[in-house]
């Protein structure tokens, strides 16, 4: 059985289902928004080993039968419409959180692109950067801080070639009624002008590294699918290729260094995922500069335009897993 945990509405995810089924695997889906209102989860410990049950509707499995879990895309636990109270709502809301999340974190089975716990540690940009430079990856000067002074220290020896992002997510859905996105920019003069605000805080710096291209990977288990975004075809995308404009950039597959690629599948293997989008600058001079890993990043778009096989291959590392325990006897499984 693979479990996939994903909302509705996850079109990438339909497709890799599709694999599967096609391949003969068993598939069941499961979305953290149906937690606790209509999905019971149950953990069980007696005889020494813990009994997970998931049931949905007339869908049941024990956990303890999965081969692999894609923990995908899920939404956010809901709490029941009988619970009007605000605050009531959130407390069981955040701790329908923190106990699937547990459950994720305990399962020993294969999980792709790993377990919550891992991909949150994962995604800590300061770690990152510690892992890629370790690794031999190049990365631009890079601040990490909410000391006015050392930004502006960082905004002289750059000569105001600097570029700034958040250190993760701000979630503002509460206020605004959706997340709040914060894409790359470069500073301004302006910035420099209230440079005091940092202090409220923590933000990064880089250096300005000039792009012939920007390269996404996506790595797969020991697979790695490289392509290349011309971001520099339209103003809109020269500094942050976010800010899409499909129509005037040019998305082709691209084939990295060995090497290269070699450190691609190793800093996610280190960062204990099994899937990972990265983040690279190619410069005009031909240099690999890393910029960011993202346990969670979407590929869907990457697939459409340049044909890199990337559904295939998440399909595969779940299908790999669920050969392996089909291997095993009833006995093996049961001390697995």
């Amino acid at each position: 059985m693979i479990l996939i945990v994903t909302a509705p509405g996850d079109e990438p995810a339909r497709e890799v289902e599709a694999l599967l089924r096609r391949r003969g695997a068993h598939v069941m889906r499961f979305d953290a928004a149906d937690f606790p209102s209509r999905a019971r989860v149950s953990v069980s410990f007696r005889a020494n080993k813990p009994r997970y049950t998931l049931r949905v509707d007339d869908q049941e499995v024990q956990f303890d039968q999965l081969s692999a879990v894609w923990y995908r895309k899920p939404g956010s636990p809901a709490a029941a419409s009988a619970i009007v109270d605000p605050e009531v709502r959130a407390v069981i809301e955040q701790d329908c959180r923190d106990f699937l999340t547990s459950v994720w974190d305990s399962l020993g089975c294969f999980m792709l692109p790993g377990a919550p716990s891992v991909m949150k540690a994962a995604q800590l940009k300061a770690s990152q950067m510690c892992r890629a430079k370790a690794l031999g990856f190049e990365v631009p000067a890079t601040l990490f801080t909410n000391d006015p002074q050392a930004f502006l220290d960082l905004y002289r020896e750059q000569s105001g070639r600097l570029i700034s992002k958040i250190t993760g997510a701000l979630a503002l859905r509460a206020r605004f009624g959706t997340e709040f996105g914060r894409l790359t920019d470069m500073v301004s003069t302006r910035d420099v002008a209230y440079a005091d605000a940092v202090a409220y805080c923590p933000i990064v710096l880089q250096a300005y590294v000039p792009k012939r291209l920007e390269v996404r990977v996506t790595v797969v288990g020991q697979h790695v699918f490289a392509a290349e975004i011309h971001s520099q075809a339209t103003h809109r995308t020269r500094i942050d290729w976010r800010r899409y404009d499909l129509a005037a950039t040019p998305h082709y597959a691209h084939t990295l260094p060995h090497d290269v690629a070699a450190r691609c599948t190793r800093l996610v293997a280190e960062s204990g995922l099994t899937f990972g989008a990265i983040d690279l600058i190619l410069t005009p001079e031909g240099r690999y500069v890393f910029l960011e890993l993202n346990p969670a990043g979407e590929y869907a778009w990457i697939e459409d335009l340049t044909g890199l096989p990337i559904s295939e291959a998440i399909a595969e590392a779940l299908l790999e897993n669920e050969k392996t325990q089909a291997t095993l006897t009833s006995e093996e499984r049961a001390h697995a």
